[in-house]
C-alpha cells in the first residue's frame, strides 16, 4: 500500500483518479478548493484549501508520500479558455500552484510525480487542415500554443523537466486530449464538447435543433474517462518521464460528434451554427510514442463512452429539471 497525494482531487478526473487508487488499495489524500460535485470522494482523508497559498501547499505535505498526482489548474471547455475572458487569472492560477508544489517536494524530499498537462501545447500552425494535425509529442517545438492555457502547460512542463535535471525530481509528463465522461461538469461555462452536447440534446425537445459553435468541421478526439485513468497508471508505473500524448486516435468532426449523440438520443434533431470560440481546426492523439513507450494505447470506440455520458447527462438534465433549477 502506498501513500498517495492527489492534488485537484475534487475534479473530473481527479476524482476519478481517488477511485481508482482506492481500488488498488492504496492510501489517498485529495486536496482541492471544492469537494467533487457528483459524488462523496473516496479518498481517506481530504483537505480543502488554495493551492496558490505557498503556506497551505506546506501544510498539506504533511506525511512522507510516495506518489503525488497534480491535476490541480484553473481550466474548463472552449468557452472558458478561448474566449480570452479569463487568460490572466488562467495563466497567474495554474503557474503559481506549480511554483508553490515543486520547491516544497524537493525539500520534503518527495520526488515522484505526475503532471497533467494538455494538447493545448502544440502549436497552432500544426492544426490548420482539420484532416491531418500534427500533434506528435516532438512537434511541440518550436512553440505556439492556441491560448494561454496552452502556454501556461508548456511552461509548467519545462518547469517540471528542469527540477528533475537540477534536483533530481522523478516527473512523469501526459498531455491530456480532452477527457470525457460520467461526472464531468455539463453546465455552467466551463463544461466540454462532449457534455454540452449531451446536454444541449437532453434539453431538446424533439424535432427541436441544438447549437454549434463555427461551422462543425472541426475535428477533435475524444478519450473516455477509464482509459484516461489507465493510462495514467501506465506512465506513472513505468520509467518514461514523458511528455507522452494520452487521448484516441479515433478523430472526428464536432458535426459528427453532435450527429452520435443525437442518434444515441433517439431523437430527431437539427443542427444549427452559430459564432463562438472553437479553437484550432484540427487535432487528434498521435499515439505511436505511447505504444513505443508503454507498450499501451487507448482501444475504447468513442461511441461506447458517448452512450455511457449521454445517459448519465440525461439523468442529470431530468433531475435538475424537477426541482427547477
Amino acid at each position: 500500500m502506498k501513500k498517495i497525494l492527489v492534488l485537484g482531487a475534487g475534479g473530473f478526473i481527479g476524482s476519478h483518479l481517488v477511485q481508482f487508487l482506492r481500488k488498488q488499495n492504496h492510501w489517498v489524500k485529495g486536496v482541492d478548493l471544492k469537494y467533487p460535485e457528483f459524488s462523496e470522494t473516496r479518498a481517506n482523508a481530504f483537505t480543502i484549501g488554495d493551492l496558490r497559498d505557498p503556506y497551505f501547499v506546506r501544510y498539506i505535505l504533511d506525511q512522507p508520500f510516495d506518489e503525488v498526482y497534480q491535476l490541480a489548474a484553473d481550466m474548463g471547455g472552449a468557452g472558458y479558455i478561448f474566449s480570452g475572458e479569463h487568460d490572466a487569472d488562467v495563466m497567474h492560477n495554474s503557474a503559481l500552484i506549480n511554483l508553490n508544489l515543486l520547491p516544497e517536494l524537493l525539500r520534503q524530499g518527495i520526488k515522484k510525480v505526475f503532471y497533467s498537462s494538455s494538447a493545448c501545447i502544440y502549436p497552432e500552425f500544426n492544426q490548420l487542415d482539420p484532416d491531418n494535425p500534427n500533434c506528435a509529442e516532438a512537434s511541440a517545438y518550436p512553440a505556439q500554443p492556441d491560448s494561454e492555457y496552452g502556454w501556461e502547460k508548456l511552461f509548467s512542463e519545462r518547469f517540471y523537466l528542469a527540477c528533475m535535471r537540477n534536483h533530481g525530481l522523478e516527473p512523469r509528463i501526459a498531455r491530456f486530449h480532452n477527457i470525457f465522461g460520467v461526472e464531468g461538469t455539463w453546465r455552467g461555462g466551463r463544461e466540454k464538447a462532449p457534455a454540452a452536447i449531451c446536454r444541449k440534446v437532453a434539453e431538446a425537445e424533439a424535432g427541436g435543433t441544438i447549437e454549434i459553435w463555427g461551422d462543425g468541421n472541426q475535428t477533435r478526439s475524444f478519450l473516455y474517462i477509464d482509459e484516461c485513468i489507465e493510462g495514467v497508471a501506465r506512465l506513472m508505473q513505468s520509467g518514461f518521464t514523458g511528455p507522452v500524448n494520452i487521448g484516441s486516435a479515433e478523430m472526428v468532426t464536432i458535426n459528427q460528434l453532435a450527429e452520435q449523440i443525437i442518434r444515441i438520443s433517439g431523437k430527431k434533431l437539427s443542427i444549427k451554427h452559430i459564432p463562438g470560440p472553437t479553437g484550432v481546426r484540427g487535432r487528434n492523439s498521435d499515439n505511436r510514442l505511447i505504444q513505443e513507450k508503454l507498450h499501451w494505447t487507448p482501444s475504447g470506440r468513442l461511441g461506447i463512452g458517448l452512450e455511457k455520458t449521454y445517459r448519465w447527462v440525461n439523468e442529470q438534465v431530468l433531475a435538475a429539471s424537477l426541482v427547477g433549477i
